[in-house]
């Protein structure tokens, strides 16, 4: 392990987040917040001298960034970026306790969305808007962010970074240099945000409540800024953000063909097109369930797409208590909870793409079966996938449900019953927010205890860095010096 080069890269992270702790600063300012806006600065101010401190501390002689350095840099900086971004509740006083406020600020960056709180509206502007500008932040992720503004090292080498933070079965890049897939990537990010935003100001929101509801969107996210989440909103908001959730479930490489007028590339996607057909399939047999309870058709649609666009997004936004459902809707949504988005977008999950080369890994040994000798290459857009992609692709769903079996087990102690548990768990493991039972919409994750709490943080960050990142910064040989 080059201890220096993780250092250096851990450093350069603290002081973007310090730059990021600035924003609510100035919020708690314009809003008359003395408190919020000081421990907000002082965090910022802190975060900025650990991370001169790291950079300048042995610089790297060597800054060849290999994959087990790519991968123990972006575990650790985003459980340290976690810890930092918690401090300013902590000091506030909004949320005293550590374990909990870094569960908080764990669910913002993470995109979770998972709360603690009982009381959302009794935070502070500042609060408020840092829990949600944490969704935007981890929602294409801070290195893409950084690796958008400024090369970290040069030959190529930070291409493990993307690896290591971007979600999906494999990153690829869409232009030759990594620097320039990540500005078209924030590019596109930061358009969908700007329009949002507009769009959801001539729809009726106030500027504050558009952004930080456009950060969740966007970011799939889901922190709302009031006790019902978005439920208060007009239906006519609820429907845009409706809207940009499932846009933002998409593969942004469809949107770079579309920019490129690429259309017939952009529309022969299959993970988009099988991401678009669940999305219909679930909202048909969700509103035919719900329709008895519901005075309309086009508030039973309106709830529908809502929750499914909502759940397999991993955004975790709600408009109703989809808890108390039937029980044929709320396993369509359990199911969603699993699939997630597209690969290359901001959502959770295992990825529409992955179920999607399980699905043709099933049917080609199927095939094999009945045809012992036929060779059959498995395609995707038309491309033979590689033997690495679909070994890397068995290996996650196996680890997944590893992690998942094990996290309910030990969740177990706090003697919840098996529903709480297990929601809980696929909730945060597939950064969705919330669950069912006593972790429903209406409900929160306040109940659990200091340890299972730590172990819904680690799900919660292992979700949202595909898993192997969070594993291989557990491994004890990852950390043998060269």
């Amino acid at each position: 392990m080059n201890f220096s080069i993780v250092r250096f890269i851990v450093g350069w992270v603290l002081e973007f987040e310090a730059a990021f702790l600035l924003l609510p600063a100035v919020v708690g300012i314009l809003y008359r917040e003395p408190l919020p806006a000081l421990c907000f600065f002082g965090v910022a101010l802190l975060s900025l001298i650990c991370g001169l401190l790291l950079k300048r501390w042995r610089r790297p002689s060597q800054t060849d960034l290999y994959a087990r350095e790519g991968f123990a840099s972006v575990a650790l900086s985003w459980l340290v970026m976690s810890i930092f971004g918690a401090l300013p509740f902590v000091l506030t006083g909004e949320i005293p306790g550590f374990i909990d406020a870094l569960f908080e600020t764990s669910s913002g960056f993470t995109t979770t969305g998972a709360s603690i709180l009982t009381d959302v509206e009794a935070l502070s502007h500042a609060s408020l808007f840092w829990r949600s500008f944490t969704h935007w932040i981890g929602g294409m992720g801070v290195f893409v962010f950084i690796m958008a503004i400024l090369p970290l090292m040069g030959g190529g080498t930070t291409m493990n970074l993307m690896r290591a933070e971007s979600p999906g079965p494999s990153v690829g890049k869409l232009v030759p240099r990594v620097k320039d897939t990540a500005k078209i990537l924030y590019e596109i990010y930061i358009a969908l945000t700007v329009i949002g935003a507009v769009v959801y100001c001539l729809c009726g929101l106030n500027l504050f409540e558009s952004l930080t509801t456009i950060f969740g969107t966007v970011g799939t996210g889901g922190f709302g800024i009031y006790n019902d989440s978005v439920g208060s909103f007009s239906p006519l908001v609820q429907n845009m953000i409706t809207l940009f959730m499932i846009l933002s479930g998409i593969n942004y490489t469809a949107y770079f063909c579309l920019l490129r007028r690429q259309f017939r590339e952009a529309l022969s996607i299959e993970e988009v097109r099988l991401y678009l057909l669940i999305i219909l399939g679930s909202v048909a047999v969700i509103t035919w369930n719900i329709h008895h309870m519901y005075p309309t058709l086009s508030e039973t649609l309106r709830h529908a797409f809502f929750q499914v666009g909502s759940i397999i997004t991993t955004t975790g936004f709600s408009t109703t208590d989809f808890d108390v459902w039937p029980q044929l809707s709320k396993t369509i949504l359990v199911l969603l909870m699993f699939v997630g988005a597209c690969a290359g977008s901001t959502g959770g999950g295992i990825k529409v793409s992955r179920i999607l080369i399980l699905l043709k890994n099933i049917r080609r040994e199927l095939s094999t079966m009945i045809h012992p000798r036929l060779v059959k290459k498995i395609k995707m857009d038309g491309h033979a996938l590689s033997d690495e992609t679909l070994r890397s692709t068995n290996v996650f769903i196996a680890v997944y449900f590893v992690i998942l079996f094990a996290s309910v087990l030990i969740l177990g102690i706090d003697n919840f019953d098996f529903t709480t548990n297990f929601t809980a768990v696929v909730a945060t493991l597939n950064n969705i927010g919330p669950g069912l039972e006593l972790v429903g919409p209406t409900r929160n994750f306040a109940l659990f205890s200091p340890f299972s709490k730590c172990v819904l943080i680690f799900d919660m960050l292992a979700g949202r860095l595909e898993l192997f990142p969070m594993l291989i910064l557990l491994m004890p040989s990852c950390w043998k010096k060269y």
